[in-house]
């Protein structure tokens, strides 16, 4: 039969701690139960550090679990068990934003000339003085871009304004975000679920959408060809580790011969 995958929304899951808010030690106590229903891998959505403004879709530190959830000890003590009853546990991994409290972002905002200034996408503002192009965000009805008083330019969200897009195009991103992947599979994570993975590579020359798509969320449209360098650089990550590890992808295109691509070839392998 095929694998039975299981998610699981820490927060509302299991409560072991008794404060009202699920948490990893909740999700432990309750394997045996799992095991039971069949499952044979758990998905567990963010339990990273946030804010929580996209309930753990913005991320603050990618390499941490937020305190409500517990620590990364609970992290491994709740691996550790599912391993021992033969299942698998595969994570979120958000990769085309993060929280505007990521320190990444706070440093980016600080300054035109700061270091992290690159890691996200900032731009002029466009000839009437308004946003840059005619993207809109998901979420809100509002355009993709929020205007920064500091440094006197617009920064990219294709979600929320607090989810600033990580701009790909930075060899260093590029590195940070193979290292947080590196860091979970160093601890044992079996794979990942890649948030609205498709997003991740955008056309540099930002243009406007078609006039029949200027109220359709960006992140339902992007589909660039760079995408597709970067996921084969991250199967190759994936396979460079023992055992079966897996990258399944959220590719939100709503047409299959689209999302079809994302998977490779079986020469240039992509997702799973």
């Amino acid at each position: 039969h095929g694998a039975v995958f299981y998610q699981i929304y820490p927060r509302s899951f299991a409560d072991a701690s008794g404060d009202g808010v699920g948490d990893l030690a909740g999700i432990r106590e309750r394997l045996d139960y799992l095991v039971w229903l069949g499952v044979d891998a758990l998905w567990l959505s963010p339990f990273f550090v946030s804010p929580m403004r996209d309930f753990g879709y913005d991320v603050a530190d990618y390499c941490d679990v937020d305190p409500v959830f517990g620590t990364l000890e609970d992290f491994d003590s709740l691996l550790a068990d599912a391993h021992a009853r033969d299942m698998r546990v595969m994570i979120d991994w958000v990769p085309a934003h993060t929280s505007s409290d990521h320190p990444w972002f706070v440093e980016a905002r600080s300054s035109r000339e700061s270091p992290m200034r690159d890691f996200y996408v900032w731009r002029e503002p466009g000839p009437d003085g308004g946003p840059p192009n005619n993207w809109q965000a998901a979420f809100i009805k509002a355009p993709a871009w929020t205007w920064d008083d500091t440094t006197g330019q617009y920064w990219l969200h294709s979600f929320l304004p607090e989810q600033p897009d990580l701009n790909w195009d930075n060899p260093r991103v590029v590195a940070a975000m193979h290292d947080v992947l590196r860091f979970w599979l160093d601890r044992g994570v079996d794979g990942f679920r890649a948030d609205v993975i498709h997003n991740i590579g955008k056309d540099p020359g930002l243009p406007d959408v078609a006039e029949a798509q200027a109220r359709t969320p960006h992140a339902v449209i992007n589909d660039h060809s760079s995408t597709h360098g970067h996921l084969r650089d991250i199967r190759r990550l994936l396979d460079g580790y023992p055992g079966e590890r897996v990258m399944v992808g959220e590719v939100f295109l709503l047409d299959t011969t689209r999302v079809a691509p994302y998977c490779g070839t079986p020469e240039a392998p992509e997702l799973h």
